[in-house]
């Protein structure tokens, strides 16, 4: 049976062996856009393991579950996407995260076509401003990421008008089975280590 421990209360006991950051804007009026195709993932993980994420002090939805015995802590920043660092450094703090490579930032990434997914720790930010908050709040970029393809904007479209809006319907249901494969590869991660959930889920 799984069990979880309450969002709101300190830690106590042995730390999270993985903490996972769903990148995105709160609220509803950013809910199912491209944006937020990383909240899609922790909630999807949160959904498979009886979790519930709810508000804690670190400015996230918070909780923990077990998977395969292991502490695993799942959160949603609910500060806005270019904050995401001030959320994540104290629940870096709070899960006892003292290697990056335990940290899995699950974010939307134009320079992917639709539908890719890349596995990776440490390396280029792409731009990205959640990552870059999350670089500067925690002085390194050696952390984990599971970067989702929302594809480019068409058009002269700017990118962040592209990423704030709801993909079209044959688009969603593309990024429904990707939600699920990037969970899967977060289990991968969890249960074998970053190389083989690379070689099994980047594309």
């Amino acid at each position: 049976m799984l069990r979880r421990r309450g969002a709101d209360r300190p830690r106590s006991g042995t730390p999270a062996d993985l903490l996972v950051v769903g990148l995105g804007n709160p609220g509803s009026t950013y809910e199912g856009t491209r944006h937020n195709i990383g909240v899609d993932v922790v909630e999807a993980l949160a959904a498979r393991h009886g979790g519930k994420l709810k508000k804690g002090r670190e400015l996230a939805l918070v909780d923990e579950v077990r998977i395969d015995g292991k502490r695993v802590a799942l959160a949603l920043p609910q500060t806005f996407m270019n904050e995401s660092g001030r959320s994540v450094a104290t629940l870096v703090r709070r899960y006892g995260i003292d290697d990056l490579a335990k940290l899995v930032v699950v974010h939307d990434e134009l320079d992917l076509p639709v539908g890719g997914r890349k596995v990776k720790v440490g390396g280029g930010l792409a731009g990205h401003n959640g990552l870059k908050s999350i670089r500067d709040h925690l002085h390194s970029s050696d952390f984990g990421r599971i970067r989702i393809g929302v594809g480019k904007p068409p058009g002269s479209q700017q990118g962040a008008d592209y990423v704030l809006r709801k993909p079209a319907k044959a688009e969603r249901t593309e990024l429904d089975v990707v939600v699920e494969e990037c969970a899967d590869a977060v289990e991968a991660i969890l249960a074998e280590g970053y190389e083989t959930a690379m070689n099994t889920y980047n594309r």
